[in-house]
């Protein structure tokens, strides 16, 4: 289950979206699409994996699937302000909202709330970053300290560019101190083989997946990569983009 980055708070008044058309368009694409996004309350404090359910124009409501708990989804129509963020074909897309209620979705519950009036579409990475498969994950390697030891603890990878990696750290036993480096982790790319490489810890962030499970997302970023190991990324987000483009078009 891919979970989706925050993409933080630059200036984003030109990004901002104002067409009511276009802002369905775009909620309704994050529903056809599955796509899953996350929900934030606090400011960012509790983070919420959940996707839209539906988006009725004439009744101006969105439907999201709720959170696993009935505390949680009470804390959530408490809020003062509930944050969404995702992403739709590589372009990150953020909106809120000051009013969530409870609901029935086909038999079963879910969170409501109205269109928002304007959103934020944002295309902003430095790097085009990719998800990698769920049903084969791939692993990367730190050596890291554990009781009064060096472990090797391998974490599977969510996304891959040519920038750096994120990846889920279930148990939450690495140091995600932001600016943090790890010298030597492995990155075991498939027919690419495994490459050696420096990373900096940049976020993290704590998640609630629907079935009530917490994870950590935690991204780095590649530290002082080599031209040869940058060519070995790029060769492999290509083979990835190729697979999926496949897929899509029913092409094997």
């Amino acid at each position: 289950m891919q979970s989706p980055p925050s993409l933080g708070t630059e200036n984003q008044s030109p990004f901002q979206v104002d067409s009511r058309r276009e802002i369905i368009s775009l909620l309704r694409g994050l529903k056809d699409s599955n796509q899953l996004i996350s929900m934030l309350i606090h400011d960012g404090a509790e983070v919420f994996i959940t996707s839209i359910l539906d988006v009725d124009d004439n009744n101006n409501t969105v439907i999201v699937d709720c959170a696993p708990g009935q505390l949680a989804n009470q804390r959530i129509i408490e809020a003062h302000r509930v944050s969404f963020e995702g992403l739709l074909d590589k372009i990150g897309i953020q909106f809120s909202t000051t009013g969530v209620h409870s609901t029935e979705f086909e038999n079963r519950p879910a969170l409501q709330f109205s269109i928002p009036s304007n959103l934020i579409r944002l295309q902003r990475r430095e790097y085009y970053r990719i998800n990698t498969p769920v049903s084969t994950p791939i692993k990367v390697s730190f050596s890291v300290e554990l009781n009064d030891s060096v472990e090797i603890l391998k974490l599977s990878l969510v996304d891959i560019s040519c920038g750096g990696i994120a990846v889920l750290d279930e148990r939450k036993i690495l140091d995600c101190t932001p600016g943090k480096i790890y010298e030597h982790c492995k990155l075991d790319l498939p027919t690419i083989g495994l490459i050696d490489v420096a990373l900096q810890i940049r976020n993290s962030q704590d998640l609630v997946l629907l079935n009530g499970k917490t994870n950590r997302r935690i991204g780095c970023q590649f530290f002082n990569l080599s031209n040869s190991v940058l060519t070995s990324v790029q060769r492999y987000i290509m083979k990835l983009e190729r697979e999926r483009n496949s897929k899509m078009t029913g092409i094997r």
